[in-house]
């Protein structure tokens, strides 16, 4: 389980992707997110999908590690699904006596479930194509002007990166626990759910301490090092912008013209797509 989480790790790979400077995949990020809520019909959908295709065969990671990314939020998708379909007023589908399934529900839950998920997939993408330390670098240059009302830009940027340093640590660090404390004869499957959080404890309590024994040693080493902040400090690898970063905002902007375009399509064309779920 603890290692289908994808957030923070990093598929080593040459594509054309990786090489973008960060800030194109991080506002990349950011249109697409926008995309997936400007979109409102399959037509938005299908495009988002497309994008999302395209970009992960150009990137070479392979389905597998960005599918691995949905296993950890499937309950949250079944959810979000069924709350959708049982609490939207409508025209009844299906009469239930305790509530009832309708077609507004549904189309809102199907819609509800391809939105997470691409956006899911589409944020692995980031964190498959982009090591911490870019993602921060990335972060810190497209923020700089904000230095100048005195918000610590750099402060926040190392943070960020050492928070998706940590994190396959961390995760790497829980699996090991976990199956120190199985072979002792730790059981964290079976039981009710006080008795599931009570077995949690023996896994909680090492991994808070080798966390805060980690942090502790990463304070040392920088202040031995004498870090003092951002201020006076320069980058060995500096971001500049080429010429296939501007054709990725191109191709960003294109995507959200082409959503936009979507969605005034589907108005003209009018189509009602209840009457097709809805029995006559």
């Amino acid at each position: 389980m603890f290692r289908d989480i994808t957030i923070g790790q990093y598929y080593e790979e040459q594509s054309n992707i990786h090489s973008l400077d960060p800030r194109v995949k991080l506002f990349g990020s950011v249109c697409y997110m926008i995309a997936l809520f400007l979109a409102d019909n399959i037509i938005g959908y299908a495009l988002a999908a497309i994008f999302l295709y395209v970009t992960i065969k150009i990137s070479k990671v392979p389905f597998k590690f960005i599918f691995k990314g949905l296993k950890t939020i499937v309950i949250l998708l079944l959810f979000s699904v069924i709350f959708s379909v049982i609490f939207t007023d409508g025209t009844v589908l299906l009469d239930l006596k305790l509530f009832n399934i309708t077609a507004q529900g549904l189309v809102k839950g199907i819609k509800l479930m391809a939105r997470l998920s691409l956006m899911i997939m589409g944020m692995s993408i980031l964190t498959y194509t982009t090591t911490p330390t870019d993602i921060a670098d990335g972060l810190e240059k497209a923020f700089s002007p904000l230095k100048k009302i005195k918000v610590p830009v750099h402060d926040i940027a190392m943070m960020v990166s050492i928070a998706f340093r940590f994190i396959p640590i961390l995760i790497e660090e829980t699996d090991k626990i976990m199956k120190a404390q199985m072979a002792r004869g730790a059981d964290f499957e079976n039981g009710g759910i006080i008795k599931k959080a009570k077995s949690m404890m023996p896994l909680i309590i090492p991994l808070v301490i080798s966390s805060i024994k980690r942090a502790m040693d990463l304070a040392m080493a920088m202040e031995a090092r004498c870090y003092r902040g951002g201020e006076g400090r320069t980058k060995m690898k500096p971001l500049i912008y080429k010429h296939k970063d501007i054709a990725g905002y191109l191709c960003l902007f294109a995507l959200l013209a082409v959503v936009i375009a979507g969605n005034i399509l589907w108005d003209i064309l009018d189509i009602n797509i209840y009457g097709f779920i809805t029995p006559s």
